[in-house]
């Protein structure tokens, strides 16, 4: 792989740190704020969830203007919506221009989740399409474990820590700005949008040993110009089956019960018992954990395949969600078992879903709906994300903390175990294929 293939690809993965350490950040942060505030559950499942309201406006915006701009365009706005959510949530003297800047880092995250993804996707030989891929997903959990570490070296730094907790987001966002000034534009958005020339050096730059005048050619079959642009292609044949394909994938993401994990950890543990300070230091455990196992599915990911990761987690996970359920239910919560058993779902986790989501969605869609099919996709993400995290505090507050969590973990238990048959029988094997032939498969 050459070096500026390698480049482009971490560049645009600071995307996804962004999108990890946005979303992760609030979870040590929860306890001072919404003291500060004087916050309800209900208040403070909405201070929570703001930022995913903004991650589903920003996921169904992206892909129209990825497609208009370009992928590296439309991510430097998106490092500019870090920047002001950064700087707004820490500065913030009210809960409604806390809620505001908030949104807009959502908006940010939005966009990012679409773009970063597809942007490696289109840029990847095949043969290491999946190990590139995942580095999104390595970027996200480097990006989670970060924030949980920086929580913790903040937490003593006096009754303002939590504004600085956000406020740290900005050197990233900096960083993420000025270092996309020195990465390629995605030749096949330049290929569709008539940059030919330009799209054969970018492939000629990037790929070593590349035909490039076949993969030109292969990009351009693909490609029909009087569909890039309809919307309501995406809802006939052959697209609208694919498109109800990622839009069930991203679903069943998102109901594995690892966001409730990832937002709300530092209160499921002190509901188990723990203080406030070793609250957020078991998250830290949780990140590395998070960490360690990405790292592991991204040396197998091209050589094991997509598919069979999402049928091992599918099995895996439930496992250890219904034990944890079951440690709530019947009063055994206050032990390190809970601590453990978060460990060993967060770590099959990682392996399988959480490496995979980012790599196989962009790989799924066809050239001529890409960009739309996966703001979709990742609008249903962001959706179901928001949701379940509003939802949990309410819940967890109606039912009481053993009983409420107990169910919580309880259902996504149930829906990740029939993730199983869902991805037997509807996906294909995407590992070292190019996408054109990923496509053709797809459509059959």
């Amino acid at each position: 792989m050459k070096r500026k293939l390698i480049l482009s690809t971490l560049v645009s993965a600071i995307g996804g740190l962004l999108f990890g350490f946005d979303t992760a950040v609030i979870n040590g942060a929860i306890p001072f704020f919404s003291e500060y505030f004087g916050l309800n559950d209900v208040m403070k499942g909405w201070a929570v969830s703001s930022a995913l309201l903004g991650g589903i406006i920003g996921a169904l915006i992206a892909g129209k203007t990825g497609d208009r701009f370009g992928r590296k365009t439309t991510l430097k706005y998106t490092a500019v919506l870090f920047l002001i959510s950064a700087f707004g949530t820490g500065l913030a003297d009210s809960i409604t221009a806390f809620v505001f800047y908030r949104l807009i880092g959502g908006i940010a995250i939005g966009a990012a989740s679409v773009l970063s993804p597809m942007y490696i996707s289109e840029i990847a030989p095949p043969a290491h399409r999946g190990k590139l891929a995942i580095t999104f997903q390595m970027a996200i959990v480097i990006g989670i474990l970060v924030a949980f570490f920086s929580d913790y070296l903040l937490l003593n730094t006096g009754p303002n820590n939590w504004r600085w907790m956000f406020v740290a987001e900005a050197v990233p966002a900096l960083v993420f700005f000025v270092l996309l000034f020195f990465v390629s534009r995605s030749p096949r958005w330049l290929v569709k949008t008539g940059k030919t020339d330009e799209a054969k050096a970018v492939i000629e730059s990037l790929n070593a040993g590349t035909d490039v005048s076949a993969t030109i050619l292969e990009i351009k079959d693909s490609l029909d110009n009087s569909l890039t642009e309809k919307w309501s292609v995406l809802f006939r044949k052959p697209y609208f089956k694919i498109v109800l394909i990622g839009i069930t994938v991203a679903m069943f993401n998102q109901l594995t019960g690892i966001n409730i994990i990832m937002y709300y950890a530092t209160d499921i543990f002190r509901a188990a018992g723990f203080s406030t300070g070793s609250s957020i230091g078991q998250t830290v455990i949780i990140g590395g954990s998070n960490l360690v196992f990405t790292i592991i599915a991204m040396s197998v990911i091209d050589s094991l395949g997509r598919k069979k990761m999402l049928l091992f987690g599918s099995l895996s996970m439930p496992v250890f969600l219904l034990l944890f359920a079951v440690t709530f239910f019947f009063g055994y919560s206050e032990s390190m078992a809970v601590v453990l058993l978060l460990v060993g779902f967060t770590a099959c986790f990682a392996f399988s879903q959480g490496s995979v989501i980012w790599v196989l969605l962009p790989e799924i869609f066809p050239n001529n709906i890409r960009a739309r099919a996966l703001g979709i996709s990742t609008f249903t993400i962001w959706f179901i994300n928001g949701l379940t995290t509003f939802l949990f505090p309410v819940v967890v507050g109606f039912f009481g903390d053993g009983k409420g969590i107990g169910t919580v973990f309880l259902f996504y238990a149930a829906i990740t175990f029939l993730s199983f048959f869902f991805f037997r029988k509807y996906l294909v094997e995407t590992k070292g294929k190019s996408l054109e032939k990923v496509e053709k498969e797809m459509k059959e």
